[in-house]
């Protein structure tokens, strides 16, 4: 028992889950209620729409399917509240509901008798009449008519004159006439029988009245239900049921489900239906069942051979009243179709088959094979698939299936050689479009297979050509008549190329041709894959073949027209202007010519005086990049550079390079250059500024010379510039502070305050003061050593003679000057330099610092006023530099 008390408190759990409790429901009543007494109605469908089991919990009550509530013995309320539960209950859908009911004494008022109609009687408690339980009829009754069925009647007919009516269904609504009540009594007469299945119920309204009109009592509304009689039969919902199922399907297996109907009362045993098979059709083995209470139909018998039975034909009845005897029933046809499946494989009608084909013929029917196949015809497993297993490597042959007769067609797709092969054998296998499906109980059938023999058939033939097709590459340019090839043909009889003669079919490429008797194939204009349909690059040429017996043949000769090396490379552009920074130049050439006779260049300057002046760097495969090797001097170059192709050809061409003192290359566009062409260079300007440079150092010593030994007093204009121009070993713009004391020689002084010197017995300074009072300084040896022209008296500043011994101004500038000079016509690597100028990147249009050459001044022109004050025989070289 221990074991059975979870799954009972579980069954409890859900059936109280399923229980649901609706509104409470209150009833006033009097404290003494009789037996078949009317206390009220519950609205049922409020709490369950289809309750198919209603039940009090209280014994002393009972409730119609209407919700009426009767008591069904004399009820005394023993106190003032009394309660019961109604129980609905819903089978089908397995639910439950509540309805709780509570019953309230009336509270006790006074009534006033109205006399009329004065009729002495005495009160006392009656039995309640008005409001009886429904009525019942039975469905189909045989009368007598009018049959009495019930009888309403009000309590206050012992007060008053009461007359009975009646309306609704039945009485003045369709159907009229089925029912009365008659006037003084109450009774309720149905005139005829009623089909239920039409009218399971009615519901009338019984109306009491006095005979002036006075209604004492509400209008009472009667149900009468029809009682449902056994009267109809079930009937099948289909005429004929039609069902499937594949054959060797196992027992179990359900095939389809056959329904059908009863009209009568549901839930009843009037409408509780069985099913059986009557018989079987071919009466053989019984191969289905039929479930009696659901109808479903499932395998039976364990092997469905399709090719045996192909269908069966069951009749089936229905029978009401649970099958009984007794019970009404109905006969159905249910036909069930046994599907076919892969169950059997084909096989030749045939083992051996013999036919014959000429030789040479295509796309010709030489055979028609058949098999036998035992499953359904036009299904995917009697459709047969041919194949050729064996003796068809060529693929010469090939076999299809003709869907109307499921035959197999063997057809030559490529023509046969008599003289290769006078027979053939070939192995045709056959198979389903749908898998084999292996029945039980059965053993792996083997795959079915023919032979076939073809005799081929000797057939005089024409010549063949040996290739059928043959390529023949050709260089462009080809000389008129050069033979490119040979293209002959063969007599397959003889097997040699006598007697055949060849052509060429008209209208085709008219730069090729053909010998008649030898088959060479020859060139008759020069190829250029640039003229008319030569651009194309090849042309296909059908080659007619006539032997002796006029017997032809043809040929397809595909000549393609190989790309030549026709045309030589030239550089694009050959004019250029390369500026100061000498920043290198792009050489790009082109060549019409197709690869491999295209890239890569190779580029040479041919010229060997330029060749040492100019150089080639590699960029890619078609261009290069020129520039000088050195400080070659400016002016206009005229380059003679070879390009050659990778086919060897070479293209000569002229570089014109404009070597121009410039920022930007349009500043030498409009200017005339100088020609420097075939190492012939003429002087430039700073090899000139250079010699005025080697005359100004001469004429510097002789005016120290002439200083040291004159009187006069020489007057400097000061100037607000107060630059200083230096000789600097490096490529700075002004002395920064690696530049050291020893490497710098003052050649003017200007200041905006003036000059002052300071003499003294072992010491001469020559400064130049600026506003703020920055002072340059050359050192001499180990001594502090300067040149002044101002010396300091009294406070007063006074104008010296800045006159000095020429032998003072030889130790002073002459071993600088030689220092400076040296090393200014040095490069970089210590070797003496074409040039004496340095050259530097440009620093922006309109920079204050100019050119920085070592032998350059700023402001030169403002520097050489102190020429003015040599000697006569020294003005002319003086103007000359001052001019320039």
């Amino acid at each position: 028992m221990a074991p059975s008390a979870p799954r009972l408190v579980l069954g409890l759990l859900v059936l109280s889950l399923c229980c649901e409790a609706c509104k409470k429901v209150i009833l006033h009543v009097p404290s003494e209620l009789e037996a078949e007494t009317f206390i009220g109605r519950v609205d049922l469908k409020e709490c369950l729409q289809s309750a198919e089991f209603i039940s009090s919990s209280d014994g002393n009550f009972k409730i119609l399917e209407d919700g009426s509530v009767y008591t069904t013995s004399a009820v005394s309320l023993s106190a003032e509240k009394k309660t019961f539960t109604i129980l609905l209950k819903d089978i089908q859908e397995q639910v439950e509901k509540k309805i709780h009911v509570s019953l309230v004494e009336e509270e006790r008022k006074a009534q006033t008798q109205k006399t009329r109609h004065a009729r002495d009687t005495v009160l006392k408690r009656t039995k309640r009449r008005w409001g009886p339980i429904p009525s019942v009829m039975i469905e189909n009754s045989l009368g007598p008519f009018p049959l009495q069925i019930q009888q309403v009647q009000s309590d206050t007919a012992q007060n008053y004159t009461i007359y009975y009516s009646a309306s609704g269904p039945g009485i003045d609504q369709d159907p009229k006439g089925l029912f009365y009540i008659e006037r003084e009594t109450g009774n309720i007469f149905a005139t005829r029988a009623v089909d239920r299945e039409q009218y399971p119920s009615f519901q009338i309204i019984c109306f009491a009245t006095t005979p002036d009109g006075y209604s004492p009592e509400v209008p009472l509304v009667h149900t009468i239900r029809i009682e449902d009689d056994n009267d109809n039969a079930p009937y099948f919902t289909q005429d004929l049921f039609e069902f499937s199922v594949p054959e060797n399907s196992k027992p179990g297996v359900i095939v389809g489900k056959v329904t059908a109907e009863d009209r009568d009362e549901p839930y009843t045993l009037h409408t509780t239906l069985k099913y059986r098979i009557v018989s079987q059709n071919p009466p053989v083995t019984p191969a289905f069942s039929l479930h009696s209470d659901t109808g479903v139909i499932a395998v039976l018998l364990p092997q469905l051979d399709r090719e045996l039975v192909p269908s069966y034909t069951l009749l089936v009845e229905v029978r009401d009243m649970a099958g009984q005897p007794f019970g009404l029933c109905t006969t159905g046809t249910a036909v069930i179709r046994i599907e076919d499946m892969n169950d059997n494989a084909p096989c030749f009608k045939q083992m051996q088959y013999e036919t014959r084909v000429e030789e040479n013929r295509v796309n010709v029917e030489i055979l028609r094979v058949s098999v036998v196949d035992l499953d359904e015809p036009g299904s995917p497993g009697s459709g047969a698939v041919y194949e050729i297993i064996k003796g068809n490597d060529d693929r010469s042959f090939e076999i299809t299936t003709d869907k109307n007769t499921n035959e197999g067609i063997l057809c030559v797709v490529k023509g046969l050689d008599y003289e290769s092969a006078k027979q053939r054998i070939l192995v045709i296998a056959v198979n389903n479009e749908a898998p084999y499906m292996l029945a039980p109980h059965s053993q792996q059938l083997s795959q079915s297979t023919s032979s076939v023999t073809v005799h081929v058939l000797d057939v005089d033939e024409g010549p063949v050509f040996k290739p059928c097709l043959l390529r023949i590459d050709v260089k462009e340019c080809e000389d008129i008549g050069t033979t490119i090839g040979r293209y002959v043909a063969e007599d397959p009889e003889t097997g040699n190329s006598e007697g055949i003669s060849y052509r060429i079919s008209p209208n085709q490429c008219n730069w090729i041709n053909i010998d008649e008797k030898s088959g060479e194939v020859r060139t008759v204009k020069v190829l250029d894959r640039d003229v008319g349909d030569m651009r194309r690059g090849q042309c296909n040429i059908t080659v007619l073949a006539v032997d002796r017996n006029g017997k032809t043949g043809t040929g397809t000769i595909q000549v393609f027209i190989v790309p030549g090396n026709k045309n030589y490379p030239r550089i694009t552009k050959t004019e250029y202007i390369m500026c100061r920074d000498r920043k290198p130049i792009c050489l790009t050439a082109q060549d019409g010519d197709e690869s491999p006779y295209s890239t890569p260049f190779v580029y040479r300057i041919t010229d060997r005086s330029l060749a040492s002046m100019w150089k080639i760097t590699r960029h890619n495969d078609n261009s290069v990049y020129l520039s000088p090797k050195g400080d070659i001097p400016f002016g206009t170059y005229d380059i003679p550079i070879s390009v050659i192709d990778n086919g060897g050809k070479v293209g000569e061409n002229h570089i014109k390079v404009n070597l121009c003192d410039c920022v930007t290359p349009t500043e030498c566009n409009g200017g005339k250059s100088r020609e420097l062409a075939g190492g012939n260079v003429t002087l430039g300007v700073w090899a000139i500024l250079a010699m005025i440079l080697g005359s100004l150092l001469l004429l510097l010593i002789l005016i120290t010379i002439c200083g040291c030994c004159g009187s006069g007093v020489m007057h400097r204009h000061v100037t607000d510039d107060c630059a200083n121009h230096n000789l600097i070993i490096s490529n700075t713009e002004a002395p920064g502070e690696e530049v050291m004391d020893h490497n710098i020689i003052p050649l003017q002084n200007t200041c905006d305050q003036g000059g002052y010197g300071i003499k003294t017995g072992d010491q001469q300074t020559f400064e130049m003061t600026k506003g703020r009072g920055h002072t340059l300084e050359s050192v001499k040896g180990g001594g502090h050593q300067t040149l002044g022209s101002v010396k300091e008296g009294g406070g007063q500043t006074v104008m010296d003679t800045c006159r000095y011994s020429y032998s003072e101004w030889h130790n002073f500038t002459h071993p600088r000057l030689g220092e400076k000079v040296h090393l200014c016509r040095q490069d970089e690597e210590q070797k003496h330099s074409e040039d004496y100028l340095l050259s530097y990147n440009y620093e922006g249009k309109g920079s204050l610092a100019g050119s920085v050459g070592c032998c350059s001044d700023q402001h030169e022109e403002e520097a050489l006023d102190f020429l003015d004050q040599l000697e006569p025989k020294f003005r002319t070289l003086a103007e000359t530099c001052v001019k320039r």
